[in-house]
């Protein structure tokens, strides 16, 4: 296995974008949804990804979008890979794949072994799957929460694309988490903060360390 993919996921402002890039992240998330407390308007958006172009890929996280929302936010801030966090459907995924000429990803909610076929339906419409925590039923957050997977459900599952472990991982539990499901990409938000929104450089620096077995 080659070197592990680390995506910061909820990157605000030029600090904790800073400790993301200088501590070996090659992924950065910027959120547009406007109920997270990880919500990044546009322009500032614009700014942070002016600062990462080159240094890291930009991800741009939306939960439910249309295409016009995809668009602006693509010819604002110039993302690289389109997230889809909501109830898109693979039909959609293809659609944003085809007109953005942009990678793309989709978050799949994982509490049962049974919710890792929804993948599936995705081969061929995305470029990545991304398993994060089921959050509780009437959360009004599909994803950040914090919640963790199980990670057994998916040691020496056969994944129909190329896919990337989220959900409750923080510096402590990477490197475990890594080795019981076999991942080479994994993606950190809640688990490397101080308080909700707020990242932390050392837990930054510290996840990237561990991800990477240094």
């Amino acid at each position: 296995m080659g070197r592990p993919g680390i995506k910061i996921c909820g990157i605000r402002d030029s600090a904790a974008l800073g400790a993301a890039l200088s501590s070996g992240a090659d992924h950065i998330g910027l959120v547009f949804v406007p109920q997270s407390p990880r919500h990044v308007a546009l322009e500032a958006a614009a700014a942070l990804a002016h600062e990462a172009r080159g240094r890291a890929r930009i991800v741009g996280l939306f939960v439910d979008p249309d295409l016009a929302e995809l668009e602006a936010a693509q010819r604002a801030v110039g993302l690289d890979v389109i997230q889809l966090h909501g109830q898109e459907t693979a039909a959609f995924a293809a659609t944003v794949r085809g007109t953005l000429q942009r990678e793309t990803w989709k978050a799949i909610g994982v509490r049962t072994r049974a919710d890792l076929e929804a993948a599936h339906g995705y081969a061929g419409a995305a470029d990545r799957v991304l398993y994060d925590a089921k959050p509780p039923e009437g959360d009004a957050l599909p994803g950040g929460t914090g919640l963790r997977i199980d990670w057994r459900l998916l040691a020496g599952v056969r994944h129909p694309l190329p896919w990337i472990l989220a959900g409750g991982l923080d510096p402590d539990n990477v490197a475990e988490a890594m080795a019981i499901t076999g991942a080479d990409f994994v993606d950190v938000s809640s688990g490397v903060e101080s308080a909700r929104g707020i990242k932390d450089a050392g837990r930054i620096a510290a996840f990237c360390a561990a991800a990477l077995g240094q």
